[in-house]
């Protein structure tokens, strides 16, 4: 995987925080643009495409649910704008959470906003519950059919983020 191979760490779900860190300020400080100023224009393209590379590997590789994103998609589990069908009981209680934020909104109820924010983390939390053993293994990330889970627990943990983006 190329975020992977180009910051030398192992592919997992769960990135050492200091580990990419480390990795990239090395690598940054190799292929930084302005040690190659008297390059060639074609060597300037190359350093400058492979620190862009680095920079977009570690935004993602900072993010546990960005970095979900990109290895789905690597694995070709995943398509940019997917159209991704959620269960409708989960849609139906997403609903009612965005009815009850609305209307706690309209009236003003911080202690309603709380509670929903509560119900919110809640909900997120036992979803990752759920995807934990996949995700926090030492090995690298799996079959097709053992990963749909976590692609499941990835839209509906978007979808509640995009509540809980409505406080604001």
């Amino acid at each position: 995987m190329r975020y992977f191979e180009l910051l030398e760490l192992p592919v997992r779900f769960q990135v050492d925080k200091a580990s990419l860190t480390r990795q990239y300020f090395r690598l940054q400080k190799q292929y930084h643009p302005d040690f190659f100023a008297d390059a060639d224009e074609a060597e300037q393209a190359r350093v400058m495409e492979i620190s862009s590379l680095l920079n977009k590997a570690y935004k993602t590789l900072q993010d546990p649910d960005e970095t979900i994103k990109y290895i789905l998609m690597e694995k070709g589990l995943m398509q940019e704008e997917e159209k991704y069908p959620l269960p409708n009981d989960f849609l139906m209680d997403m609903m009612e959470l965005n009815e009850s934020l609305m209307d706690a909104k309209m009236e003003g109820d911080t202690a309603a906003m709380d509670n929903i924010r509560q119900t919110i983390t809640l909900k997120a939390q036992e979803l990752y519950a759920h995807i934990a053993p996949i995700v926090e293994t030492d090995q690298e990330p799996l079959a097709e059919e053992t990963l749909l889970p976590v692609k499941d627990y990835y839209y509906k943990k978007k979808y509640l983020n995009r509540i809980l983006a409505g406080f604001n």
